[in-house]
């Protein structure tokens, strides 16, 4: 299991995703999990790539906005 100081890298995402969120300075999980999608959307993501976010994030028992899941 991953934990919030772990790199974006380390994420089950394609390479577009996370040099796209490398580009925007979101290195770490925890830059990332406190980000909501209209945060994803101003970096110019797309509702796929958000979705692909989200889904990994929820992997790991988190979700954007800071979100926990046990």
């Amino acid at each position: 299991m991953l934990s919030l100081e772990d790199s974006v890298k380390n994420m089950n995402l394609t390479d577009k995703i996370i040099n796209k969120l490398l580009d925007n300075n979101i290195v770490f999980i925890k830059d990332l999990w406190v980000l909501k999608r209209k945060d994803l959307k101003k970096i110019k993501m797309t509702d796929k790539e958000i979705k692909s976010i989200i889904i990994a994030l929820q992997l790991e028992g988190l979700d954007l906005g800071k979100k926990m899941y046990d």
